[in-house]
Formats: structure tokens, C-alpha cells, sequence
């Protein structure tokens, strides 16, 4: 492993007009003008990631808790939202927006959870600029939802120094047997920043791979090293899963990321190169 650990200097600017990092007025009747996306480009560009010839599949799913409507005699609807955009959408949906859009719904009245869930997915499909999947969990399906937290190897208990906390890639590795292996390794330390306001963004992330074993210790250091970064959510996914590709070169990669909510939503990226996104069973710490 190189002795040189400077960090990665990534630079990504956001589109100045969102809505992100600024204060805005709540509004509580529908209007779809609030969606804003933000072009999946603005990260991949860094990563030489051709929209075209993705290395990957995935998908990126939200929740949303705070969804509420009136019916038609102004009586109040809850349900909890799941949405699934695919991740060859040309824009990802921008998490505040997503926030201020849902909160349009409280004070509109529609007459069924069924139109609900398809002005749902035509707003969000129209923002994202592809189709994107919408399903509506109502309060008497609460009982069958489930916590499942990843399964694998907890690499967060092993004694590593932290010095950099900004992306670098010196720690990947393989280990020096260079022995093939398969395993699936879990780290509840990822923390990274918002790109535009900075607040901080938890997730906990599995990695799924199939080749040259990775250096578990270069591994966590390496995740750890995003705790200053600024990026969003899905654009971390990519990265660390671009990162670990281009240094370990596995077979096969799978790297899944569900972080915190915040505002009601959370987001929850999934990139592999052999297998389908897990079902969404929420974790402890959402």
C-alpha cells in the first residue's frame, strides 16, 4: 500500500437554483412545481461514468414517513411512501424538494389512496426523467412491515488511526495472500455531508464482493474518510463502489447504503454488477 495519503481533492458543484440551503415557505397544497432534480452527471463526470455503459445496476429507493391527505370530506389520510427511481434516470430527485413536494399533499383533497399513489408517480417520474415506481403503505399494513438490519462481517471494531477524513483511495487494497474470497463486510460508520448545506448524512453500508481479498482495515479507513466529504447520497454510493472496483478489482461488487432519514425521507442507494436490490426492510437507526 502507498505511503501516500492524501486525500482525493473532488470538486462537484450543484445547480444554483435549488431550493436546498435556502429558506423557503411551506406550502400545504398540492403543487408539483416544488420537485427539483439534479443531474446524475454532476458526480459521474468525476468518476468517468458513462450514463450509457453504467458498470453497474441498482436502484435508489425512498421512504418517506410524512405523507398525509385529506379525502374528500376533509377528513386526514397517513400512509408511508416507497419510491424506486432507477438509477439510469437522467436526474436524481433533490431530498428537500422530495420534502416540500410531500408536505403540498396535507391541506389537497383526492379522493382515494390510489390517485394519491399515481400523482405520485407521474410528479416524481416527470422530475427524475424516467418512470419511476411508487407504492403506498396504509396504516392498517403497518404490522407486516419489518427492521432487518445488513448481515456480514462488522469491520467497525477493528482498532484502526484515523487521519484523513476526505475520500482517499490509498487504503484500498487487497491483502498481500492476494487469496480469492467471497464475503460481505458491514460498517455502521459511514458519514458523509450534504453537498450544499453541509449537514451531516448517516448511513450504514454493506459491501458484497467476490475476488482478491480486501484489506478489511484499508477498507473502514477508507469509508471512514468520507466523514468530511460533501456529496449526496447516491453519488457517495457510486463513488465508493467505482473506488473499490477500480483498486480491488472483484468479480463481482455489490454495495448497498441506507442512511438516516432526515425530514421524513430516507434514502437508501443500491449498486451491484451480479445481483437484484434487496427488498427494503427498514434498519434500526431509520
Amino acid at each position: 500500500m502507498s505511503t501516500d495519503n492524501s486525500p482525493q481533492k473532488i470538486i462537484i458543484s450543484a445547480p444554483d437554483d435549488l431550493s436546498l440551503g435556502k429558506q423557503v415557505d411551506y406550502e400545504f397544497e398540492y403543487n408539483p412545481s416544488l420537485l427539483q432534480g439534479v443531474p446524475r452527471s454532476l458526480s459521474r463526470d468525476t468518476l468517468s461514468l458513462n450514463d450509457s455503459e453504467l458498470p453497474f445496476d441498482g436502484i435508489d429507493t425512498w421512504t418517506g414517513y410524512e405523507l398525509s391527505w385529506l379525502n374528500e370530506k376533509g377528513k386526514p389520510n397517513v400512509a408511508i411512501l416507497e419510491c424506486h427511481v432507477p438509477i439510469t434516470s437522467p436526474n436524481l430527485i433533490e431530498s428537500k424538494s422530495f420534502k416540500l413536494y410531500l408536505n403540498s399533499f396535507n391541506q389537497s383533497k383526492l379522493a382515494s389512496p390510489e390517485e394519491v399513489q399515481n400523482v405520485l408517480q407521474a410528479d416524481l417520474s416527470k422530475c427524475a426523467g424516467e418512470q419511476v415506481q411508487v407504492k403506498l403503505i396504509l396504516p392498517q399494513q403497518f404490522t407486516a412491515l419489518q427492521f432487518k438490519e445488513f448481515e456480514g462481517i462488522l469491520l467497525d471494531n477493528l482498532d484502526v488511526e484515523i487521519e484523513q477524513y476526505s475520500p482517499n483511495t490509498q487504503y484500498l487494497a487487497v491483502t498481500e495472500n492476494n487469496a480469492d474470497t467471497k464475503e460481505t463486510l458491514v460498517s455502521h460508520l459511514l458519514k458523509s455531508n450534504c453537498l450544499i448545506t453541509s449537514q451531516p448524512d448517516w448511513a450504514s453500508i454493506q459491501i458484497r464482493y467476490e475476488g482478491k481479498a480486501i484489506d478489511h482495515e484499508g477498507l473502514l479507513k477508507y469509508l471512514i474518510s468520507f466523514r468530511q466529504h460533501n456529496e449526496f447520497h447516491e453519488q457517495c454510493v457510486e463513488r465508493i463502489y467505482n473506488d473499490i472496483m477500480q483498486h480491488c478489482k472483484p468479480a463481482k461488487l455489490t454495495v448497498c447504503a441506507r442512511y438516516t432519514r432526515r425530514g421524513g425521507l430516507d434514502i437508501n442507494p443500491f449498486r451491484s454488477n451480479f445481483e437484484a436490490p434487496y427488498a427494503n426492510h427498514r434498519q434500526a437507526r431509520q
